[in-house]
């Protein structure tokens, strides 16, 4: 057997499941009708987000809670088609109530992104990659 390289969720643990549900609503993310009070799932063109407890997830892997003072090691990461989709994306954001992180800049590599964080401290990246375009269902394509 062999796992399929795909990402069918993502979870995050958070410490008000209604209050990042509501800043992810304010983001424009569309709610599943499978939630209650303990889960939140969105749709996500292809994969789903969900946010659950930060204490009920690590009991879900048996795991013992823990309150992170700084960096985790994850970065999502959100790819647009352009530097002022970006500007625009993040500047929304921010007017969500995300906490800027890095305002957006032309980077090393080539390519311009900038980071904010959601209330639970949870990275985002928004990025434009002028060297992976892409396709018209907004999914990245990796050259071979």
């Amino acid at each position: 057997m062999t796992l399929s390289p795909r990402i069918t969720m993502v979870t995050l643990g958070v410490a008000d499941v209604a209050a990042s549900t509501a800043f992810y609503q304010k983001l424009g993310f569309k709610r599943s009708s499978a939630c209650n009070d303990s889960v939140t799932f969105f749709h996500m063109n292809g994969t789903v987000l969900g946010l659950f407890g930060r204490d009920a997830l690590a009991a879900d892997a048996g795991l013992e809670p823990t309150r992170p003072q700084s960096f985790e090691g994850v970065a999502l990461c959100h790819n647009l088609e352009s530097v002022a989709e970006v500007d625009a994306a993040w500047n929304f954001a921010v007017e969500c109530g995300a906490r800027p992180v890095k305002k957006p800049h032309e980077v090393f590599w080539g390519g311009y992104s900038g980071y904010f964080a959601d209330p639970d401290g949870h990275l985002w990246e928004l990025a434009h990659n002028p060297f992976m375009p892409l396709g018209e269902d907004g999914h990245m394509s990796l050259p071979d």
